[in-house]
């Protein structure tokens, strides 16, 4: 055989291959250990989470470390990373707080997705309270109604003594349109308590709209508990009870005594001035309504009654700008629109 026709034996030969096999395996390694790195490590490596990033890389299977980071987070208004590490936790161990956490990110911008995870999160955790009231806002964040009714009404049967279950289904049949059922929720839930001061302010003023007494009753209550006069509430919604009777003197007298207790009351200058207004006393409606103009100039209510005040004071060009800036403050301000253009106004 012919020596010449065989390739020159190289003991390096091998040894190269060997080496080169290594190194792609190392690339393929780091690659992969890129390919997994979170796209928030700029942020995880900072303090707060710095120190639980690091005993996370210690210890990648622990929920719990996840969880902590997601909190911290969260708290710090990072709902993006947040999500990534509550889903993590939840991934590692289907823990209820885990699953409540991925919600109530999602609640708030992607409530569809929301409730497709909870349908998910619900077969693992189907006694879950959290998540039944979750999937129920979900639902209402949609505007699906029926769905989101018939889930807090199930979860009523379960939880007959949650007030806030109670609550929710109020505001659900408020949206529905039944005024009578959800005024009846409401006042269930108050009877079981406890309730806070906003959930009880909200009984009082349906029955205020509804011009039920039992406004008056339950306000003087109200401030009567109130030793240290914090509270405007109370007074308001008795305005606004008498307003609703056409008791235009005592609504006048509650909704000064609102002002004096709290100067920024805005809701209660505006009530004041729109019964100034009815009543043909242009000049002091107006005087009031540019009062909360001052206190806020960016709230477009206080701009469309001043502009009302002007265009029955026969000012047109000061009424139309009036009617625009209120516009331009809230772009859901039909009345304002369609004053402004009345007048020849220019709205986008």
């Amino acid at each position: 055989m012919n020596s010449r026709n065989q390739p020159a034996f190289n003991p390096f030969s091998l040894t190269t291959l060997a080496l080169s096999i290594v190194v792609i395996f190392f690339c393929i390694g780091c690659n992969n250990d890129n390919s997994s790195a979170s796209p928030f490590e700029s942020i995880l490596a900072q303090q707060p989470y710095a120190l639980v990033s690091d005993s996370i890389r210690d210890q990648p299977k622990n929920d719990e470390l996840y969880f902590h980071r997601a909190v911290l987070l969260n708290k710090n208004n990072l709902p993006e990373p947040a999500m990534a590490d509550f889903q993590k936790a939840w991934s590692l161990k289907k823990q209820e707080r885990y699953a409540f956490g991925i919600t109530t990110i999602w609640l708030d911008k992607k409530p569809d997705s929301a409730i497709i995870f909870l349908e998910e999160a619900l077969k693992e955790l189907p006694e879950s309270y959290l998540l039944k009231m979750s999937l129920a806002r979900a639902y209402d964040k949609l505007n699906n109604t029926l769905a989101a009714l018939q889930a807090v009404t199930q979860l009523q049967n379960e939880h007959p003594d949650k007030p806030e279950v109670l609550i929710l289904q109020s505001e659900i049949l408020e949206k529905k349109g039944d005024r009578k059922g959800a005024l009846s929720a409401l006042e269930k839930a108050y009877r079981i308590g406890p309730v806070n001061w906003q959930q009880a302010f909200n009984l009082a003023y349906k029955y205020a709209e509804n011009k039920d007494p039992k406004c008056l009753e339950l306000c003087d209550s109200f401030i009567k508990k109130d030793s240290l006069k914090l509270y405007a509430d109370p007074f308001y919604v008795k305005g606004i009870y008498y307003t609703n009777i056409q008791d235009w003197a005592n609504a006048l007298r509650f909704f000064d005594e609102t002002i004096k207790r709290d100067y920024n009351y805005l809701n209660a200058y505006i009530e004041k001035g729109k019964i100034l207004l009815d009543r043909k006393k242009t000049a002091e409606a107006f005087q009031t309504f540019s009062l909360a103009n001052r206190i806020k100039p960016a709230f477009p209510d206080a701009w469309y009654w001043i502009g009302v005040c002007q265009e029955a004071l026969g000012q047109k060009e000061e009424a139309k700008l009036s009617y625009e800036k209120a516009y331009g403050l809230d772009k859901s301000f039909e009345e304002a629109r369609v004053a402004a253009t009345r007048l020849g106004g220019k709205v986008d």
